[in-house]
């Protein structure tokens, strides 16, 4: 099952997608082409599908984290209930 993103803003500077994840729902595999913020609307857990492995990661709503492109990765949900946040992409 795949996780929803909804483009909300897409420009020359930033691209802002809203992530909605199902129970079990994951993002596909890909690589981050540009720096990026994650805003969790959701506290939960999500597990991260790395090349070096797989790891599980806490998140709290309201929580941001930053991460520099190039980071390879799936994202799956790992709670039982309905999972979201907003990624911003820096251009």
């Amino acid at each position: 099952m795949n996780a929803i993103p909804t483009t909300q803003i897409d420009d020359t500077r930033v691209t802002v997608t809203r992530w909605d994840f199902a129970p079990g729902a994951d993002t596909g595999h890909h690589v981050h082409a540009h720096d990026y913020v994650v805003g969790p609307l959701t506290t939960g857990t999500l597990r991260l599908e790395e090349p070096g492995g797989v790891r599980e990661v806490q998140l709290q709503a309201g929580v941001s984290y930053a991460r520099q492109a190039g980071v390879a990765h799936n994202v799956i949900s790992a709670n039982a209930f309905a999972f979201n946040f907003v990624e911003i992409e820096l251009k």
